[in-house]
């Protein structure tokens, strides 16, 4: 089907929430403008923005899980105690007051692969700082003693938490619902613009239909008119004129009812493309449905419709999801084994910082370690339940995909044949048309020369009045039977020149 050009390209992103201020008096509208006002405005596709970027956001949640975690500590002492010689009462009681600070810091960091990284700077083995005095005049006080150490060890899961498909499994299964999301964000697309099309083809059908019956009354008009100069000289009986009055009020009555359904649909397609904003006080369609052919066939219909629906591959991600899961649910069936590597320097008792740094840069108090730990769970029936579950989830989303792509088989098949039936539908209609005006025009010629009735010349006015009306719904029904198609083999964004970003 071949329609006005659409835009080149429309970026469609987060400038779809931006409002563009409507003009008063009517809005003329041709359908890539109608459809390109409802990407700036609809509410739906601000839902579609907002849940991509949820999506978006548990990725940083997940990827939380692995990131450095840099700790310090930093605290205060002052303490006082006192002593007594009981050997000597000459000698007088002593007060000490000692002074500490201690400081420590670490960091530390978990590995997709199932490691563990921890390195810590600090004082262990005793106060970073102490200092002491007493009310003794004899007492000594002591020097400042400094002392640190300097550790690092690393874990390494051999078994059960081994490997990024199961340690990351979660991170892995986020950035898939982060796809998925975008996928779900090309859907509410895709539907806006098929709805959308879908209420324009309505409000042409409502406009056309309603010149179609004011046409129809014209006729009738005609009709009455001519039949009352018969009356008058005498050509034609009174009743004639009573007939050809009933065929005029039924074609008033036909227009109040085409005024209606065409102000209704103009009133949907409105609430549609301006959901939040001020509406304009009209509009007026540009575009009209145009016969065309559709070269694909129906296999390969079929076969695009299962690479390009964006609902499948939605579906697909999700099985992709499962499994990981439950891949990392198998693992966790197996015994924990971990080995482990770790050092430890520390320093001398200092009086000074840069003394204890030299300790424990130059390894002069190296002291090492490493290890297996081994651990394994009786009857492990925590795992096996997740295991279950998991494989039960896995099942069902691949049962929901196969089932997901024989419904999209039969829509792509139906929506086939339905454009290939409205296609020859519309050529049928055109046909009875044009036949239908020429015997009408026939019919006149021949009650003109009175060889024929004013009953029969109504007959045929009404059978061209009909054959109009289905004229104009064969070509709204192929028109949307052409969407449908498009949308069925994924391909209506495409077909529409819009470009998401």
């Amino acid at each position: 089907m071949l329609r006005a050009p659409m835009i080149p390209t429309l970026l469609i992103s987060f400038g779809l929430v931006a409002q563009s201020p409507v003009p008063s008096g009517p809005v003329r509208l041709s359908l890539q403008e109608a459809i390109k006002t409802s990407l700036e405005k609809n509410l739906q596709v601000q839902v579609a923005v907002e849940t991509r970027e949820s999506a978006q956001a548990s990725i940083l949640i997940e990827r939380g899980s692995f990131d450095w975690t840099l700790g310090s500590s930093l605290s205060l002492g002052r303490a006082k105690s006192g002593g007594h010689d009981f050997t000597s009462a000459a000698i007088p009681d002593t007060e000490t007051t000692t002074t500490t600070r201690n400081l420590s810091a670490s960091v530390s960091k978990p590995f997709e692969w199932g490691g563990n990284l921890s390195v810590n700077y600090g004082s262990p083995i005793g106060p970073l700082y102490r200092s002491s005095t007493s009310t003794d005049p004899s007492f000594q006080p002591s020097p400042y003693h400094y002392a640190s150490s300097l550790g690092a060890s690393y874990s390494q899961s051999l078994l059960r938490n081994f490997g990024t498909n199961v340690t990351g499994s979660r991170l892995i299964v986020a950035r898939k619902a982060a796809e998925a999301a975008n996928f779900g964000y090309m859907k509410s697309i895709i539907d806006l613009v098929a709805t959308t099309e879908s209420l324009y083809w309505d409000v042409v059908y409502g406009q056309r239909n309603l010149e179609n019956k004011k046409q129809a009354l014209t006729l009738a008009q005609k009709q009455l008119k001519e039949n009352r100069i018969r009356v008058e000289v005498g050509t034609l009986a009174p009743i004639e004129v009573t007939s050809a009055e009933a065929s005029v009020a039924q074609r008033e009555q036909d227009i109040i009812a085409a005024e209606a359904q065409f102000e209704n649909a103009k009133d949907a397609l409105i609430r549609a493309l301006y959901p939040s904003t001020t509406r304009p006080e009209s509009i007026e369609l540009t575009d009209a449905p145009i016969l065309s052919h559709i070269t694909v066939d129906e296999k390969g219909a079929e076969k695009m419709a299962l690479e390009r629906r964006v609902e499948l591959k939605s579906a697909r991600l999700d099985v992709e999801s499962k499994r990981i899961l439950e891949s990392a649910s198998k693992n966790r069936l197996l015994p924990q084994l971990d080995a482990y590597v770790s050092y430890q320097g520390n320093s001398n008792t200092r009086e000074s910082w840069s003394a204890v740094n030299t300790d424990l840069t130059g390894a002069k108090y190296p002291g090492y370690s490493a290890g297996l730990t081994f651990a394994i769970p009786i009857f492990n029936h925590a795992a096996k339940g997740t295991l279950a579950q998991a494989r039960a989830t896995r099942r069902g989303s691949e049962l929901s995909m196969r089932d997901l792509e024989l419904g999209i088989t039969l829509e792509v098949r139906t929506a086939f044949r339905n454009v290939d039936a409205t296609e020859k539908g519309v050529k049928a209609a055109e046909k009875t048309r044009i036949f239908r005006e020429k015997d009408l025009e026939a019919e006149q010629k021949k009650y003109e020369n009175g060889m024929s009735t004013n009953f029969l010349v109504l007959t045929k006015q009404n059978d061209l009045d009909s054959a109009k009306s289905a004229e104009l719904q064969a070509q709204i029904s192929y028109a949307k039977a052409v969407t449908t198609l498009e949308k069925a083999l994924g391909n209506l964004l495409e077909a529409r020149k819009l470009d998401l970003k």
